[in-house]
């Protein structure tokens, strides 16, 4: 007998406040980009449950009324336990948790919020940066676990790592993010390790945690150095960056300019490495294009900083080409989001051109409006080979209108710089004489100051 079987996803609810200064809009785009975030990490979203306040309640995030509709989603009580009551009682987490279920079954029963939909929702997903204590209280009130924004983003990163880089920087932003949240794990944080060790099994937990970020900084430093090794080899080259907020198409368009394989999804965060390749139909000089990790709005900064030697591709680039999703209404927000990651780590001064990307899926009405708000953008898809072409007709363009016009002589005995001038320079015209090798170049003015260092300003002129 055959029988079909069909896995459910796990089902969450998310959770936001609309303070003042955010309208509707943006609003509902940061509420729907969470429930992408939770779509990425496999979740199933069954619900919101959005509130105007001032501020966020300080316990609970959610005001009363708020609170019991998310905890129906959940199959919670809605109410926080009184504690008062726990105060006295031996500290046993497991016979704490038991009462208190076993009150939310009482309360259910005498009339509590039924849950709203089916199946009930496995976590609260809460789209701010929230306390522990507040995660803490929502887990009691909706008995589901809780997870900021923060934390999704940081459980993406962790399930994408790849390369060994990545899943260090990753692992250092995850377990900085735990440390204060530990005491939310069921483990006891009273016993005493050992007569007189004066140290809680929390603050020994939390010490261990410490010392192992030190740890996976100090491996993480030596392999920063090897990849600036790496960029120093490249100082000299053309290099290209493409920048811009997650899932923006800037892999496809990696892969598209380069002719590589390079890890294509539709998913946020689908690339956490910096891709260098060489543009394809390769150029003489070379133009290097590099794939750099995507942004966010409320990017966590302790993933900013853990990702700088990744960023540094886009600090140290010659051009930055800024990839939008031009079907997407947000977009001008999710651009204004990169320009300020940019501006974070010192590169908003490089040259940059903006691509709107996704074309193909562009209304002729809209494309009308954008042509005119943008006339200096790039307007392509990555899908379609002629504008692939144009772009990659642009990139030598620009690069090309920096270079100069230099004759050089290599004497025969630094033959060695012949080499490296035809992979370096567009050689115009070369012929050999009694003297030496005689070129017509066409190079970057830095490659030019280094071949006058190393042959003197009489043979480069």
């Amino acid at each position: 007998m055959n029988e079909t079987t069909t896995t459910r996803r796990p089902t969450a609810v998310v959770a936001a406040v609309q303070l003042p200064g955010v309208d509707d809009a943006e609003h509902q785009a940061s509420m729907a980009e969470l429930g992408r975030l939770l779509e990425t990490l496999g979740y199933e979203v069954v619900g919101q449950v959005s509130q105007r306040r001032q501020t966020l309640v300080t316990g609970t995030v959610l005001g009363e009324g708020k609170l019991t509709e998310l905890a129906g989603y959940t199959g919670g009580s809605g109410e926080l336990p009184d504690m008062a009551a726990l105060v006295n009682r031996p500290k046993d987490k497991a016979r704490q948790r038991r009462e208190v279920l076993e009150r939310d079954d009482d309360d259910a029963d005498e009339g509590a919020p039924a849950s709203t939909t089916e199946p009930r929702a496995r976590l609260v997903a809460v789209d701010h940066d929230i306390t522990p204590s507040q995660a803490r209280n929502l887990e009691r009130a909706c008995d589901a676990e809780v997870l900021d924004r923060t934390g999704i983003i940081v459980e993406i990163f962790h399930r994408h790592a790849r390369s060994r880089e990545a899943r260090l920087q990753v692992e250092i932003a995850r377990l900085t993010y735990q440390v204060p949240r530990m005491r939310m794990s069921g483990r006891s944080t009273e016993r005493q390790q050992g007569r007189g060790a004066g140290e809680s099994q929390l603050e020994l937990d939390r010490r261990k945690v410490r010392d192992r970020i030190s740890q996976l900084r100090d491996e993480l430093e030596r392999i920063e150095q090897e990849q600036g090794t790496r960029r120093v080899r490249r100082a000299d080259a053309r290099r290209v960056a493409l920048v811009g907020y997650t899932n923006a198409g800037k892999s496809s368009l990696m892969r598209a300019l380069t002719g590589s394989e390079v890890y294509v999804a539709d998913k946020l965060f689908a690339t956490l490495d910096a891709t260098v390749r060489a543009l394809h139909p390769e150029t003489t000089p070379r133009i290097l294009v590099s794939d750099t990790v995507g942004f966010i709005k409320k990017l966590p900064h302790d993933l900013v900083a853990s990702f700088r030697s990744t960023l540094d591709e886009a600090r140290e680039a010659s051009l930055l080409l800024f990839v939008v999703d031009a079907a997407d209404p947000a977009f001008r927000s999710q651009l204004d989001v990169t320009r300020s990651v940019l501006s974070e780590i010192g590169a908003e001064t490089i040259p940059s051109r903006l691509v709107l990307n996704k074309w193909d899926k562009v209304s002729p009405d809209l494309a009308a409006t954008l042509t005119a708000e943008f006339p200096d953008a790039i307007a392509l898809s990555a899908h379609s080979p002629e504008d692939v072409r144009r772009l990659h007709a642009l990139l030598v363009e620009h690069f090309d209108d920096a270079l100069l016009e230099v004759r050089v002589c290599v004497p025969y005995a630094r033959g060695a710089l012949v080499g490296e001038i035809r992979s370096s320079a567009r050689v115009l015209d070369e012929e050999c004489d009694e003297v030496g090798h005689q070129f017509h170049l066409r190079v970057e003015p830095a490659f030019a100051a280094r071949l006058r260092a190393q042959l003197g300003e009489d043979n480069v002129r």
